[in-house]
């Protein structure tokens, strides 16, 4: 399986030009299996989402369209507003109509996330091409009991907008989440600047035994299309069975 990771500069509030900055990476990038966008990629970081959260589902519906014109999944998270309540929701969009999605549970209180979305509970695994995904959004990568493998994924997706100045958390994280897990990880990032930090990126994918596969160069916007080896993996995992012990 292919799995394209896509670091995106993104507009502050104007999701038209940011599905279409994505939709031009997209289509200039190789054919993937599956492209992972960052966290609020259509509008970024909102912590106050009042007027930029979607209550309208353009942003799924566009990536509901991305999904059917390439027949490839498209994740990414999108501020979302239901029932008067806010989310911070990660899709997993696959062609013809078939929406996943995993609610953020890990806010982030240090910038008054919390004050204004509901975290979601559940912890949500998707399959796809014969891998099985585990889904999370930035902050959760701080959380390694929310992580945990139960022997029943094999690659984690962790999309952010994590900033420059906790890059170096950032880095050391997501390969230790791949390590103790025994599992790909890919960490999908932002570059550019909103209205409160600045980011330089760092969108990467790690390899089960904490190697990266490939990184995107710092404060650009590109992307970058790695191989997923499942015959690899399970063998690595038959011969090093560290999994058994989270059971």
């Amino acid at each position: 399986m292919k799995v394209t990771l896509i670091q995106q500069d993104i507009v502050w509030a104007d999701p038209l030009a940011n599905q279409r900055t994505a939709q031009t990476i997209i289509e200039s990038a190789e054919p993937s299996d599956l492209y992972i966008l960052p966290e609020m990629f259509s509008t970024g970081f909102a912590t106050q989402p009042e007027n930029i959260a979607e209550r309208n589902h353009s942003t799924l519906e566009w990536m509901q369209t991305m999904a059917d014109r390439t027949g490839a999944a498209i994740v990414g998270s999108v501020a979302t507003e239901e029932n008067g309540k806010y989310y911070n929701r990660l899709y997993f969009v696959k062609p013809q109509n078939d929406i996943t999605y995993y609610d953020k549970h890990h806010l982030f209180t240090y910038g008054g996330e919390h004050l204004h979305y509901t975290p979601g509970n559940n912890r949500v695994i998707v399959e796809w091409g014969g891998v099985r995904f585990l889904l999370l959004v930035c902050f959760d990568l701080r959380f390694p009991v929310w992580s945990r493998n139960y022997k029943d994924y094999d690659a984690i997706i962790y999309v952010a907008s994590w900033p420059q100045s906790r890059r170096t958390v950032w880095d050391i994280l997501l390969r230790a989440r791949a390590i103790e897990n025994q599992s790909y990880a890919f960490g999908v990032n932002r570059v550019g600047k909103d209205p409160a930090c600045e980011y330089n990126g760092g969108t990467t994918a790690v390899d089960a035994y904490g190697r990266i596969m490939a990184q995107c160069p710092d404060n650009e916007q590109s992307h970058i299309t790695v191989d997923i080896d499942m015959e690899s993996l399970e063998a690595f995992r038959k011969k090093f069975p560290l999994l058994i012990h989270n059971s």
